[in-house]
């Protein structure tokens, strides 16, 4: 009886607990379940989803107990109006087609439907180091180190080009913004490079790939260093294609741009160290952005701890920002918020 009579557990006060983003309560999340489990969900993961979980995973200290219990009901509350459809689709939709029309006749069909399904060598890349990447097509025909850089994520096809000489940064960059759609040739090429084959019908098919927004989403994320000693030699051969990579790429300023809402959505998943260390290298009128769509309480925090801020390295700041911008990409890309500004069409 005195079991039954005794008072439920008080509810965890959120408040008191230091603010998570999303990644790092997926860190959170997967660190309570223990290895076995957590592989098994990572195995589901793309390469930069692994990455990033992995970072936040190995930067976890002092963990409370209420803070896993939130995160916990937190997830059981977004899954629980979900279902298991949609999960293993892809091998489904394959054993189906191939048990109605046959192994022969499906095979094309399923390239076309399957996304991916004629870049397992390319996708391959995705999981490699920059570096790595760049070793691989160093001595290879500049038309094809483009078409590797073009399909790759801009971040890592950054680092790609980063590791390249500078002059053939240059001639990959120019090539990137010049691709529309590679050839059966070049793609042919490229799978003599990674030494795999497209499955089915790849060799009938162009791939649209590259182009002026790509370049400019590539540029993004090279050190600013090299950005500027790039974007300086591309005018010097292409003004007019310099002027257009420049008003297409989406800079840290280009922020004040983004709509309140967008702000809000993307200071929940922004840690309050990165976005301390991104503002000590912005202006007033972008601190002030960010300022006024956070609580009262929290913005005065941030201005304290601005000002207590020492000076920082340029590299930091920078680092900071590009950390910022990589995850409003992301929001972006999942139409989350959108950008505005460079590099934004509006309809």
């Amino acid at each position: 009886m005195a079991e039954e009579n005794a008072a439920a557990p008080a509810p965890v006060d959120k408040k008191n607990l230091p603010k998570v983003s999303r990644t790092e309560a997926a860190a959170i999340l997967l660190m309570s379940l223990g290895e076995a489990d957590a592989a098994q969900i990572l195995k589901h993961m793309g390469p930069k989803e692994v990455q990033r979980v992995g970072t936040a995973m190995s930067q976890l200290r002092d963990i409370k107990q209420e803070q896993v219990e939130v995160v916990t009901l937190e997830f059981l509350e977004a899954v629980g109006g979900q279902t298991g459809l949609g999960i293993g689709a892809d091998d489904y939709i394959r054993a189906m087609l191939t048990q109605a029309l046959g192994e022969e006749k499906a095979a094309s069909l399923i390239d076309r439907i399957l996304v991916g399904g004629n870049t397992t060598g390319l996708d391959t890349l995705k999981w490699m180091e920059a570096r790595s990447v760049a070793d691989i097509i160093r001595y290879e025909h500049p038309q094809i180190q483009a078409i590797v850089v073009s399909y790759l994520d801009p971040d890592q096809a950054a680092g790609v080009l980063s590791n390249l000489d500078e002059k053939v940064r240059l001639d990959v960059i120019m090539r990137v913004a010049a691709l529309e759609t590679v050839q059966p040739q070049a793609l042919q090429e490229l799978n003599d490079i990674l030494e795999k084959q497209f499955s089915g019908g790849s060799s009938t098919k162009t791939s649209k790939i590259g182009g002026v927004k790509r370049a400019a989403d590539i540029m993004n994320f090279m050190d600013s260093s090299v950005e500027g000693e790039m974007m300086e030699s591309i005018k010097e051969v292409d003004a007019d294609l310099g002027s257009e990579i420049e008003d297409l790429m989406f800079v840290f300023d280009n922020l004040k741009d983004v709509d309140d809402r967008g702000i809000q959505t993307l200071l929940r998943e922004v840690s309050s160290d990165v976005l301390i260390l991104a503002l000590k290298g912005s202006d007033d009128e972008l601190k002030e952005k960010i300022f006024k769509n956070m609580s009262k309480r929290a913005a005065e925090l941030l201005r304290d701890d601005l000002e207590a801020k020492g000076p920082v390295k340029l590299s930091e700041v920078e680092t900071a920002q590009k950390d910022i911008l990589t995850i409003a990409r992301k929001l972006a890309d999942a139409g989350e918020i959108s950008l505005g500004g460079a590099g934004e069409e509006m309809l």
